[in-house]
């Protein structure tokens, strides 16, 4: 069986741009993930084609789920990864979305897989979203950091270009695989609060949304989108609010922002705040119930 399943080969897509985002270890605060599902529902995408699962997942790392269907009989979801046609009819350009879970092994088969859906679709922009936990307070703009294949793409959605160094992910392995294969590409980043980790963060999925907008020129309406942001901030405000470790962490946070001072001792650290926090939001959602 081929590892890349067509259901059907759209046609007359228009200059379309690949934007993808995987669900895991690249996707703190579902941020990349939720930015391409709210692209795929705002443009009423359609799926078109799959990847079969089986070469290139780890069924214990990423576990089949059991539902129930319409008609009550048990079956089995398996994680995969879908590939969906955006058509936007005022924009210059139409959309290609690649959204699911991140593969377990072989990226650089799975990698070339997606090269060849591109080129096969004559794919002219890549576009790769990922979002990182960071030590940033959540008062702050969201930070974008990422890579781009020439200065001009980095330009246009005014990035920084960052320095990290240290493990990446199949977005950081995709977007390497396009420039070796001549694809123009841009990789961003979007930087999430690491002590609200847990809960989803439509802020950051914002600022994704817009960034790829302005990259691919196609707009979409984010008024759902914004009040989810607003929503959060208020909840993530009330929630650190309320315990004055949080709320003094975070503020140290904001100095750091601005001079970079050290954090003094007596304040807990990151990842027991980070617990706490967590605990906190879980129990709100209960009491919200």
């Amino acid at each position: 069986m081929q590892p890349l399943i067509w259901d059907r080969r759209p046609d007359g897509l228009r200059a379309p741009a690949l934007v993808c985002a995987f669900q895991g270890w690249n996707d703190a605060g579902d941020a990349a993930s939720g930015a391409v599902s709210f692209l795929a529902s705002s443009l009423h995408a359609s799926r078109f084609a799959r990847v079969e699962p089986e070469e290139f997942f780890d069924f214990q790392a990423t576990r089949p789920r059991i539902r129930f269907s319409e008609h009550e009989a048990r079956e089995i979801t398996w994680p995969g990864v879908e590939v969906f046609e955006a058509r936007a009819p005022k924009a210059p350009r139409d959309l290609v979305l690649v959204q699911g879970f991140e593969p377990s092994m072989r990226w650089r088969s799975f990698c070339a897989q997606v090269i060849d859906l591109a080129e096969a679709l004559g794919v002219q922009l890549v576009v790769t979203l990922g979002a990182l936990l960071g030590d940033i307070p959540h008062t702050r703009p969201v930070a974008l950091t990422g890579h781009a294949s020439d200065p001009g793409l980095a330009a246009r959605v005014q990035m920084h270009s960052s320095s990290y160094e240290g493990p990446t992910g199949i977005v950081g392995v995709l977007h390497s695989a396009c420039l070796q294969a001549g694809l123009p590409s841009v990789s961003l980043w979007a930087s999430v609060p690491h002590y609200v980790a847990a809960a989803s963060n439509p802020r950051a999925a914002l600022a994704l949304v817009r960034s790829t907008e302005r990259l691919v020129g196609v707009a979409v309406d984010v008024s759902k989108l914004e009040s989810a942001a607003t929503d959060y901030e208020r909840q993530v405000a009330l929630a650190v609010q309320s315990d004055p470790d949080i709320m003094a962490f975070v503020e140290r946070l904001e100095q750091a922002a601005e001079s970079e001072p050290e954090v003094p001792a007596e304040v807990p650290s990151g990842d027991v705040l980070a617990r706490e926090f967590q605990r906190f939001l879980r129990q709100r959602g209960r009491d919200a119930r």
